[in-house]
């Protein structure tokens, strides 16, 4: 597994570039953020952080000038329905720090500006999202938590969790989903642990599945 390249840089676009690494030349995918944060072509001694994708057809590299960017390339690519490209292109349109933010104020307008996202598809990211930055070690500090916060502990009371029932509910139907699918996509979730509005909707677009 490729992790990390350092060469010369032959070529710097806002979507891709080509390092030459002892003589060999690597084109890796990149965001435009990654390719601003890069030096201009020629210059030697870059280093590139590194993501390698092995299909049945082929064998793609992406490229990230920060940890922060390529731990949520891999977070983006682990939701169902986004690949490569859409994890990109969302890296193109926010700096981790912004999307962070983002996911931290569940603005799903602001995610409806990745091109190729949909509101529906931005209520979804910013859902799958939501968990990574207060559990994620990595990314954690982008949202300024140095510990899980009290919104990812479990609500035990009763009117709490009808409370987090009710919200999700809401969610699911602002995202187009009728009464009937959401309360059966709800049905089972306290007993799967799923306690907090984030897990709880996460739980639910599972069961609903990825066509949504």
């Amino acid at each position: 597994m490729i992790v990390q390249l350092t060469g010369t840089l032959l070529e710097v676009l806002p979507s891709r570039i080509v390092l030459d690494v002892g003589g060999v030349g690597y084109e890796l995918g990149v965001s435009s953020t990654t390719a601003a944060a890069l030096p201009h072509a020629g210059e030697a001694g870059v280093t590139v952080l590194a993501r390698m994708i092995v299909r049945e057809d082929a064998m793609e590299l992406y490229g990230f000038a920060t940890r922060d960017e390529r731990a949520l390339f891999d977070q983006l690519r682990a939701i169902s329905g986004v690949g490569p490209r859409l994890a990109l292109a969302v890296l193109s349109t926010f700096t981790p720090a912004a999307l962070a933010q983002i996911v931290t104020a569940q603005d799903a307008a602001r995610m409806a500006q990745v091109p190729g996202v949909g509101r529906k598809k931005a209520s979804r990211l910013i859902v799958e999202l939501s968990d990574v930055f207060s559990k994620n070690a990595e990314l954690r500090g982008l949202v300024g938590l140095s510990e899980p916060d009290a919104a990812s502990l479990p609500l035990s009371q009763a009117a709490a969790s009808a409370g987090v029932e009710a919200d999700a509910t809401e969610a699911l139907l602002s995202m187009g989903f009728t009464s009937q699918e959401a309360a059966l996509a709800l049905e089972g979730h306290a007993e799967a642990g799923a306690d907090t509005i984030e897990q709880v909707l996460a739980y639910a677009l599972r069961r609903l599945g990825s066509g949504r």
